[in-house]
């Protein structure tokens, strides 16, 4: 019979998408208050995969990924999620009477074996978590090949930019995770 543990902890990481550049900085400093002191950064990259979100944020729309110095324990996701989907209507504008998003924030967490992303959204490949929020696993990782994408991976997981990022982010949260203490 398997032994019930409290689970690993995770690296959180959040994917950006936003069209306003000026406010980087502001997304930036809000997210702290949720996760705490980033430790890596993506390059900004352009966003074309979809036109899903160019009606609220404009044509031109950047991606951006940020993860997180402090490992956390994963049963907070739906919690970030909930908190991100806050401040992305802090942040939203109004136009007329509808409010418009200026970023869409996706929490998610990095392990040594997959990256996983939380959602509002049920389909077939989600499990419900609580709160409202689902979850997927997007990356999963395999010594032979690296990070490897699920039939419902978004197409931008899959760019080079992607995995060259949660490659980074594996690395550092290894590293990070043999400096836990033991009990």
């Amino acid at each position: 019979m398997g032994k019930i543990k409290e689970p690993k902890r995770v690296k959180p990481f959040v994917g950006l998408l936003l069209s306003n550049l000026s406010l980087v900085d502001n997304y930036k400093k809000s997210l702290k208050y949720i996760f705490g002191e980033s430790d890596l950064q993506s390059k900004m990259i352009p966003f074309s995969h979809t036109t899903y979100y160019n009606k609220e944020m404009g044509d031109t729309i950047f991606r951006l990924w940020i993860s997180f110095s402090n490992l956390k324990n994963p049963d907070q996701l739906p919690l970030w999620k909930v908190k991100t989907n806050e401040l992305e209507e802090n942040f939203s504008r109004e136009n007329t009477d509808k409010m418009y998003r200026r970023v869409n924030i996706d929490p998610g967490y990095i392990t040594d074996s997959k990256v996983l992303l939380a959602s509002t959204k049920n389909f077939y490949h989600r499990i419900y978590l609580n709160s409202g929020i689902f979850a997927e696993i997007t990356l999963s990782y395999s010594k032979e090949v690296g990070w490897q994408p699920n039939p419902w991976t978004y197409p931008d997981y899959q760019d080079i930019e992607a995995t060259d990022f949660f490659i980074k982010a594996r690395n550092i949260y290894r590293l990070q995770y043999k400096k836990l203490p033991t009990f």
